[in-house]
C-alpha cells in the first residue's frame, strides 16, 4: 500500500509499506483522510517527549476512515508501526468515534487532535462559565479558530482574539470573536494594557497555546480567580512570570494535554463539536492535499497554516 513512511527521522516519504494485518481485538481501516498536526511532525523528527519510534513507521495519529463493516469513524492512536496517513491503517475498535453522513471527512478530522486541544482546555479544563471573558492566545490557527466559536457555544460573554497573522486573526470575528489583539504590535505591559483594553477589564479564562511572552503579559490581565489553561509553546519553552500575576489575582495556571483527558471525557468533547458542525454553529476551514504531496504538507505546517486544516486524502 501507498504511505507516507518515516524511513529516517525528518520528513516522511511517499512509498510503499506492508499492509496493516488485524490481530485480535484491532480492525484495518480504509483511510479516507488523514490529519497533520505539530505532533505529526515531532514524532517523524524524533524530537517528541515520549521518545524515538523505531524506524521505519508510517506517519500520523489521526484519520477518518471506513471501517469493515462499511460505516465511517473518527481514529486516532493508529497501531505502530501504521499510522493513519496512508491507504490502510491499523486500530483498536475503543479509538474509534462513530460519524454522521451529514459531516465531511477533512472537518472530522479537524475536530480530532486540534479539536480538543480547543474544546477541552474551555470545557474541562477552565470550566468556563456563562457570561465568562475569554481571551483565546495564537488564535489564527486551526486550535486557535475553534476555541473561539466554542468558547461562544459554550456561553463565554466576551471572546477577544489575539495571534501575529493579521488576514487568519480577521476570519476571527465573524467565527465570533468581539476583540483582537495583533502580538507582533506590541510586548510587556503595552501587550498587556491593549489586552485589557480588548477585554473591557480582564479574563476569566485564557487559553495558552504560546506560553513564552505573550503568556506573561496576558497574565498581568487575568482577572481574580482567572484560569489560564497552557496547552504548547510555539512562542517559547519558558516564561518569566511575576508572582504578583498570580497570587494578587488567586489565579491558576492549569496544564492541558489531550492525552490526559479521561476517554469518555474526550468522546463527549468529540460528539459535542460534531453535533454544532451538523447543525452549522461550528465550522473548520479545511484544505485536501494528496498523500503524495506528504514532503508539502510538512512544510506548510511548520511555516504556519494560518488557520486551514491540512489534510493528506491517500
Amino acid at each position: 500500500m501507498r504511505a507516507a513512511v518515516v524511513e529516517q527521522y525528518g520528513t516522511p516519504v511517499p512509498t510503499s509499506f506492508q499492509e496493516p494485518v488485524a490481530a485480535d481485538g484491532q480492525v484495518v481501516v480504509e483511510v479516507l483522510a488523514a490529519g497533520v498536526n505539530p505532533v505529526d511532525l515531532a514524532r517523524a523528527a524524533g524530537t517528541f517527549y515520549s521518545g524515538r519510534q523505531p524506524l521505519p513507521f508510517v506517519a500520523g495519529g489521526e484519520g477518518v476512515g471506513r471501517l469493515p463493516d462499511g460505516s465511517r469513524a473518527y481514529f486516532d492512536r493508529p497501531v505502530a508501526p501504521f499510522g493513519s496517513i496512508a491507504e490502510r491503517a491499523l486500530v483498536l475498535p475503543r479509538a474509534t468515534i462513530a460519524l454522521p453522513d451529514a459531516i465531511d471527512d477533512g472537518v472530522a478530522v479537524a475536530l480530532g487532535i486540534a479539536g480538543l486541544a480547543a474544546w477541552l482546555p474551555l470545557w474541562w479544563r477552565a470550566d468556563l462559565q456563562p457570561g465568562e471573558t475569554v481571551l483565546v492566545l495564537g488564535a489564527t490557527g486551526v486550535l486557535g479558530h475553534i476555541a473561539v466559536q466554542a468558547a461562544k457555544l459554550l456561553g463565554a460573554g466576551r471572546v477577544v482574539a489575539a495571534g501575529r497573522d493579521a488576514d487568519a486573526l480577521a476570519r476571527t470575528v465573524p467565527l465570533g470573536a468581539d476583540a483582537t489583539v495583533l502580538l507582533d504590535q506590541r510586548t510587556g505591559a503595552e501587550l498587556t494594557a491593549a489586552l485589557k483594553e480588548a477585554a473591557g477589564g480582564s479574563f476569566d479564562v485564557i487559553v495558552d497555546p504560546l506560553w513564552g511572552a505573550p503568556a506573561a503579559a496576558a497574565l498581568g490581565a487575568i482577572s481574580r480567580g482567572g484560569r489560564l489553561i497552557q496547552i504548547g509553546q510555539s512562542a517559547g519553552a519558558t516564561a518569566e512570570l511575576p508572582s504578583s500575576a498570580i497570587r494578587g489575582t488567586l489565579g491558576e495556571i492549569r496544564g492541558h494535554t489531550n492525552f490526559l483527558a479521561p476517554e469518555e471525557t474526550k468522546i463527549a468533547a468529540y460528539r459535542a463539536m460534531v453535533e454544532h458542525v451538523v447543525a452549522g454553529r461550528l465550522s473548520v476551514d479545511v484544505e485536501r492535499l494528496p498523500l503524495e504531496q506528504v514532503a508539502t504538507a510538512w512544510e506548510r505546517l511548520r511555516a504556519g497554516a494560518h488557520g486551514r486544516k491540512l489534510v493528506l486524502v491517500p
